[in-house]
């Protein structure tokens, strides 16, 4: 697969989401609702190099929360004895953190809390670091209102000042965002299958950004069903740890 560089192209994504030193996945970003799959993230990530992965999409969901990105040994690892190009956060919450990772061998660095709550300093990063570098993570979940809110801090807290995920998206579009992670909370964990109509309105409003579909991917039908919304990936979690989606299958979509 690709690099994700060009929009028209298509890149799976499969992810690690780490807490505890373990693999695990939560239910709509509930911290309470978690299962684990793996005490060695580095054998699951080995799994997925071999079935022809390109890239990882590695999360610290401890950093999420608390801050402080704990996966760097890991991060090297990857970087040391695989082929993998891996975008990664987590707890990143300083222009320091943004260079860190990039040195410790970070392809991507993934911004999610701070891109909501200061997307002045975030715009400053994309120029810092170039478009390439920073993938801006809005994930959302509807109100009763029906508007698209950008939970933060791991999606255990919810800005008070009224900002939205189109708002957001325009806002960083402008400033030259180059690739969006965006994640229904509420079907993330939940092989209910991803919000095609999210991301079709997304790439309407922001047609030159590379958007990555990510949160209830059940089948490989729903991974085509993503690259038909026009996505330029998907990130695969729950649906390759329970063994409903082959890899290298997904792959070869």
């Amino acid at each position: 697969m690709s690099d994700g560089s060009n929009a028209l192209e298509f890149t799976v994504y499969p992810a690690i989401d780490v807490r505890g030193g373990r693999v695990v996945r939560l239910r709509q970003g509930d911290y309470a609702q978690e299962t684990h799959y793996a005490d060695d993230p580095f054998g699951v990530v080995r799994l997925y190099a071999q079935a022809g992965a390109a890239w990882l999409h590695l999360v610290d969901l401890d950093a999420a929360r608390m801050g402080g990105y704990r996966l760097a040994e890991l991060l090297l690892r990857i970087k040391d004895e695989t082929g993998l190009r891996v975008q990664t956060g987590g707890g990143v919450r300083s222009e320091a953190d943004v260079r860190t990772l990039l040195q410790t061998g970070a392809d991507r660095v993934i911004v999610g809390s701070l891109a909501v709550r200061e997307p002045e300093t975030v715009r400053r990063w994309l120029q810092v670091f170039g478009p390439e570098r920073i993938v801006v993570a809005l994930d959302t979940r509807k109100d009763e209102k029906g508007w698209w809110r950008l939970p933060t801090q791991g999606w255990t807290q919810t800005e008070g000042d009224g900002k939205d995920l189109a708002g957001l998206l325009v806002f960083y579009a402008t400033a030259g965002l180059r690739h969006l992670l965006c994640t229904d909370i509420d079907r993330d964990g939940t092989l209910a299958g991803p919000n095609v109509d999210l991301y079709q309105r997304l790439r309407l409003l922001a047609p030159g950004v590379a958007v990555q579909a990510s949160g209830g991917v059940r089948d490989l039908a729903d991974v085509r069903g993503a690259r038909a919304a026009g996505c330029a990936g998907v990130v695969l979690g729950r649906a390759l740890l329970d063994g409903r989606v082959d890899l290298a299958e997904a792959l070869a979509c």
